[in-house]
């Protein structure tokens, strides 16, 4: 069987995502240059409540967490921090900060009970009925942010036509470790290019676990948080249902808040990449399969190692590196971040392509150790044992 038509192709669509990685360079300066509105000086701030759903005694846990209470922000703060078990490490951590910050009130929501399959969204319920503020902020617990995230967030909230605010977020690495880099540089080359390039040619309309900022009345409106009980991409349909009520947008501000990558082995690193993608798929099945492109260097590898290719295909795929190397700069440079390992993004777009194609043959993902099957709409369904069962890998 002739093989030149197939590494032709691959070729082709190796040169196109060469391309598409000059293009998200190009649109990561216009996201970032936009311009940064600002709430009135000396004027009222709204009132906050932050919500903080745990589980667990994450590496970095207390300095992110510190990160939300060390804000500059002129109004009430409340933050509201939600456990549902009195054996969880993350309570300890809760008694540590109210201790440290004495001034900030802090209240906490200790409820197990289980409202759907998404047992972060059913913390989320528990915790609900102690919102006191207008403006509420949901932020995930692996984040960590500059001392004026909320006056941003809260400013951007405030424009006319915005129904909620999301952020784009960047890695930050636990521990030196490779497996910490290589989680980073998949947020830092791939999902927050493949956003730039959605949103920027307005192809995708995301909301992201980062932070999602809206007005308590609207979580009213929606039905509440038991709307996406069942959701595993629960983000995205919190604010599409957000969307939906007040008519609006959910905006994205010019700037990048910190997500702390933890993973200390291939094991970790594929669990958490498998429920991203299979995330991504779910939400955008089209654009996911449309995302091919973007792994140009593994395309590229593939059709320059085929049987009667021609000698240009060693030339493509070191081309794709270099489109890497510019996009990692272009990045760094427009929203302030620490410059990358280079040499290792090789290997990150290999095992980025491995999980990819991997995702259209699995729907096994497990969530904080309990394993589901996501079916075609998205719903989480527990299966305890599943992925055992199946031999998939865990997520």
């Amino acid at each position: 069987m002739d093989s030149t038509w197939i590494s032709t192709l691959l070729l082709t669509l190796a040169a196109a995502g060469c391309a598409y990685a000059l293009a998200a360079a190009w649109l990561a300066g216009r996201a970032a240059g936009r311009p940064t509105p600002t709430l009135p000086a000396g004027a009222a701030r709204p009132s906050v409540t932050l919500m903080k759903p745990l589980c667990g005694d994450e590496p970095n846990l207390y300095e992110n967490l510190t990160s939300f209470c060390r804000q500059d922000y002129a109004g009430p703060v409340q933050i509201i921090f939600g456990v549902q078990s009195a054996a969880d490490p993350a309570l300890a951590m809760v008694a540590r900060l109210k201790a440290e910050h004495p001034d900030l009130r802090i209240d906490l929501a200790l409820d197990a009970r289980q409202h759907g399959s998404n047992r972060k969204v059913s913390n989320l319920i528990n915790m609900a009925g102690l919102i006191a503020h207008e403006v509420v902020v949901l932020a995930d617990s692996d984040m960590v942010v500059r001392p004026d995230y909320l006056e941003r967030i809260v400013a951007e909230l405030g424009r006319p036509g915005v129904a909620a605010v999301t952020c784009l977020y960047h890695g930050v690495p636990a521990q030196r470790s490779v497996w910490a880099q290589l989680s980073t540089l998949a947020i830092d080359t791939q999902f927050l290019p493949n956003v730039l390039v959605g949103t920027g040619l307005s192809l995708a309309e995301p909301c992201f676990g980062s932070t999602i900022a809206f007005r308590a009345e609207a979580l009213a409106a929606i039905g509440g948080f038991e709307r996406v009980k069942d959701d595993l991409a629960d983000d995205y349909a919190l604010g599409a249902a957000l969307r939906g009520a007040g008519g609006g947008i959910v905006a994205i501000p010019n700037f990048t808040i910190g997500h702390t990558c933890v993973d200390t082995s291939l094991s970790d690193l594929w669990r958490h990449e498998t429920r991203w993608n299979r995330t991504i798929r779910n939400v955008d099945p089209a654009g996911y399969a449309g995302s091919l492109v973007t792994h140009a260097f593994p395309l590229a590898l593939i059709g320059a190692l085929m049987p009667n290719t021609s000698p240009q295909g060693l030339a493509i795929a070191a081309l794709a590196l270099t489109c890497r190397i510019v996009l990692c700069l272009r990045l760094e440079r427009a929203f302030g971040l620490d410059p990358h390992p280079y040499w290792l993004l090789p290997i990150r777009d290999l095992v980025s392509f491995a999980g990819f194609v991997w995702c259209f043959a699995s729907g096994a993902v497990t969530w904080k150790g309990h394993d589901y099957r996501v079916v075609a709409d998205g719903t989480l369904i527990p299966e305890p044992g599943l992925a055992q069962e199946t031999g998939a890998p865990t997520t």
